[in-house]
């Protein structure tokens, strides 16, 4: 009874060393889905960022979320490969009388203005870094005070389709 109150249950080593190569798995996972070459746009294969991690030699906490450690792997191989995080693509409608301004604060948070439409109200399509989307969400929120529309069109901008070789 004392044990399951206060202890803590044994793991074997090959237990343990199962455990941290799923989690190695999934962090890989996790960064092949949410990154791109930012050249050609398009998405890393889980094993090539599994060899990629090797080569770093990152090793896995097994007390920290296998997210959190994804977006630090990123970081890491961003030294090492040409890798970023996809962009997000977003839609804004923004109230006339707030637009202008808005659009200002919104501006250095944008990559890209894929297309943008004023007539009654300002409408904006563009990609992000998904690293700016609460700023930007809580920038249309407060600064039009519930009257600005945000929707996001694509979690990740990237190229589909097969690489043509030359």
């Amino acid at each position: 009874v004392q044990i399951l109150s206060k202890g803590e249950l044994q793991v074997s080593d090959k237990e343990r060393h199962t455990q941290l190569e799923q989690m190695f798995r999934d962090i890989a996972t996790i960064v092949a889905d949410k990154c791109v070459n930012p050249e050609t746009k398009r998405p890393y294969t889980v094993i090539l960022i599994e060899r990629a991690m090797k080569d770093i030699h990152y090793s896995v906490k097994p007390h920290k979320s296998t997210k959190q450690q994804a977006l630090e792997v990123i970081r890491q191989l961003k030294e090492t490969m040409q890798i970023e995080r996809a962009h997000m693509r977003l839609r804004f409608i923004l109230p006339a009388k707030e637009a202008k301004k808005l659009k200002e604060k919104l501006k250095p948070l944008i990559k890209v203005i894929e297309n943008e439409d004023f007539h009654e109200q300002l409408e904006i399509v563009c990609l992000i870094d998904p690293g700016c989307f609460r700023e930007i969400d809580e920038l249309i929120r407060s600064e039009t005070k519930g009257k600005g529309t945000l929707e996001v069109l694509s979690l990740k901008d990237v190229e589909e389709g097969d690489e043509k070789l030359e």
